[in-house]
């Protein structure tokens, strides 16, 4: 029994060295394959970095005619599809001067009996630089860019009206107004009071920046424009004393009338090329009448933002009034009104600073003055 179990250890033994050649030779084949491929991988990242390289080095080589040629596309497109556009939108081209105007509708005396409206031809969002050329004048230069000399002389700290010389830089505002730089502590509000402005005239100003679009916080160093603003404890040169237009009781009406006040309060702010309207601002937050008689196209908060709460009437004759920022309303869209009738209350609702009625009133798709027509 011994010898026959000593005979068959030879057999044992080789199975067991094949065993481990076996497993030697799996060791050198994962080692070789290793090795092989570590050796792809590097050269591979060689590669690559070296590509990288020359790509980083010839980075914007092709910027600037990419560019030219990606805006030159751009306005030849825009050449192409602007009749196009124009024809889908016939009122913007109507010359708000040939409309033929309604009857006057209110009689109020007020403190400045001629309202007018006036753009630059090219619409400005930050402060420009202008050199004082022969023949220029303060007054000159403020009508050239539709400011008030006060602005001028503000912006620039001038001291008298002849100190401007040929050659001199001044600095015009976008708007006429004040330049605020903002200090810690300040707010629309704060900002408003000191320039005699109104705080929603500082926010709808299309750019004028807040930190938080939702409460106005402002970022100290920061500035701001404010509009119609006037320094305060300064004569100004105008010689124009500041007096707040206060409209009539809302629903007063001359036997010939066609349009009414909607409501009644004082205008604190006016129709401008950003503002396409006029704010009353009445904190007793009075009811909202219908300017004219006609069918309520819209009357909610659609976008839950901008204007809040509004309603849009259409009155049947190319005209259409909008009340905006209403805390409550009385109509629903398709019920009719009449002249005077209350379609809401004045409130604060959207993108507002205080409780105020934001009216416009649009021709067949062109903005128009409201005091144009309310006078």
């Amino acid at each position: 029994m011994v010898s026959s179990r000593l005979q068959m250890d030879p057999s044992l033994e080789k199975l067991l060295n094949f065993i481990e050649e076996v497993k030697l030779f799996l060791r050198e084949l994962a080692n070789f394959i290793y090795s092989i491929s570590l050796k792809h991988f590097l050269r591979f990242e060689y590669m690559k970095h070296l590509f990288v390289t020359v790509l980083y080095r010839q980075r914007g080589k092709m910027a600037r005619r990419f560019i030219h040629s990606g805006m030159a596309s751009l306005a030849a497109v825009g050449v192409v599809i602007a009749p196009v556009v124009a024809q889908e939108f016939p009122g913007t081209n109507i010359d708000p001067w040939e409309i033929p105007s309604p009857s006057s509708v209110v009689t109020a005396a007020t403190d400045d009996p001629t309202l007018a409206t006036s753009f630059s031809e090219k619409l400005r969002d930050s402060i420009i630089e202008y050199g004082v050329q022969e023949g220029d004048t303060l007054s000159s230069i403020a009508e050239k860019f539709d400011v008030s000399i006060d602005t001028l002389r503000w912006q620039n700290n001038l001291q008298s009206r002849d100190q401007i010389k040929l050659g001199q830089k001044l600095e015009i505002l976008p708007v006429t107004g004040v330049l605020h730089k903002v200090k810690k502590g300040d707010t629309v509000y704060s900002i408003a009071k000191k320039y005699d402005s109104s705080p929603q005239a500082v926010v709808d100003f299309p750019y004028n920046a807040f930190v938080n679009d939702e409460t106005f916080e402002l970022a100290i160093g920061q500035t701001v424009v404010v509009p119609d603003g006037v320094m305060p404890s300064v004569e100004p040169w105008s010689g124009v004393a500041r007096i707040r237009q206060v409209t009539p009781d809302a629903g007063t009406v001359v036997a010939s009338g066609v349009f009414v006040w909607p409501s009644s309060g004082s205008i604190s702010q006016r129709f401008v090329w950003y503002h396409k309207g006029i704010d009353i601002a009445n904190k007793s937050a009075p009811a909202v009448l219908a300017a004219d008689a006609g069918t309520v196209v819209m009357a909610g908060w659609p976008d839950n933002y901008g204007y809040g709460n509004r309603v849009l009437i259409d009155h049947n004759n190319g005209y259409r009034t909008l009340y905006g920022h209403l805390s409550k309303i009385y109509v629903v869209p398709g019920q009719t009104v009449k002249r005077g009738d209350a379609i809401g209350q004045m409130g604060s609702t959207g993108r507002s600073t205080g409780t105020h009625l934001h009216f416009e009133v649009i021709y067949n798709g062109s903005y128009l003055n409201p005091l144009s027509i309310l006078q």
